[in-house]
């Protein structure tokens, strides 16, 4: 590392104590064997333009941002990748040797890497993929599919008007239907995403029914509980299931990878930490 000083990294969030991300870069610099720490910052958000200039001056060369944070930091950006500004938000930093910071947004490649990895057959021009949501994960999702490939989206949410919003933003790939046709619209989707907080551990449950063909594929970004019921679902139905762990530890990939100088693997033993 160019830095003379044991490069540190951490998750921006308030709150944050809830953070899975320092389980996961822990292991990885163990693993590795990398001089390095990663460490969970609890920073308000009026606090937080401030501490991005403080930071690099105690050692650190990166972080991760989480809510509240992710915009902000987009904003306050010197560098912002494509990606991150197609997606409207920031993930990953990289404080730059002359001042300043990169942003980047890894969620949607950590959504697609954890397809391929625990789906290698899936192919992303197969058909239409079906996503529910039009919040920030919907946002790194799209990004991820049309990149990948997709011929089409149909995308739905609960206000219509913020899936129209985005079908503005990224296209006619994306057609919008009701939250009323999700179940139907199984029927012709190759893929179908759930990226709504439904069915999450204390929160309403995703009432859908799913009428997939045998070779479709169901995911949930949801990971409490790891099998969520619509993964139960389409496992009843003999469906082809990922869960939504793998998102998170695939996106965390190219942050580790630019602060650390080792390109980590997404392995079941770090499965197993961080859903200890």
């Amino acid at each position: 590392m160019k830095n003379p000083r044991v490069p540190l990294a951490g998750v921006i969030g308030w709150p944050i104590s809830h953070s899975k991300s320092p389980r996961i870069h822990g292991y990885w610099l163990s693993q590795h064997d990398v001089a390095g720490h990663y460490v969970p910052l609890g920073i308000a958000p009026e606090d937080f333009t401030e501490m991005m200039q403080q930071l690099p001056k105690l050692g650190f060369v990166g972080a991760n941002v989480t809510i509240p944070h992710k915009e902000a930091a987009l904003e306050l950006a010197t560098e912002v990748t494509p990606r991150a500004k197609m997606i409207g938000a920031a993930n990953t930093l990289e404080f730059l040797p002359d001042g300043g910071f990169r942003a980047d947004n890894t969620d949607g490649i950590g959504f697609i890497n954890n397809l391929r990895q625990r789906a290698p057959d899936w192919d992303a021009g197969a058909g239409p993929a079906l996503v529910l949501g039009a919040g920030g994960a919907s946002r790194a999702v799209l990004w991820s599919l049309l990149d990948a490939g997709v011929p089409e989206i149909l995308l739905a949410n609960r206000t219509r008007a913020r899936a129209d919003a985005l079908r503005t933003e990224f296209g006619d790939r994306i057609s919008v239907i009701d939250w009323s046709k999700i179940s139907d619209a199984t029927a012709e989707s190759a893929l179908v995403v759930n990226t709504t907080s439904l069915g999450m551990s204390g929160q309403p449950p995703l009432e859908i029914t799913l009428h997939c063909a045998p070779d479709a594929l169901v995911t949930d970004l949801v990971y409490a509980p790891l099998t969520t019921d619509l993964l139960q679902q389409a496992q009843d139905k003999g469906l082809r299931t990922v869960d939504g762990l793998g998102m998170l530890l695939h996106q965390a990939v190219p942050g580790f990878e630019a602060w650390f100088g080792v390109r980590p693997e997404v392995d079941d033993t770090l499965r197993g930490v961080v859903l200890k």
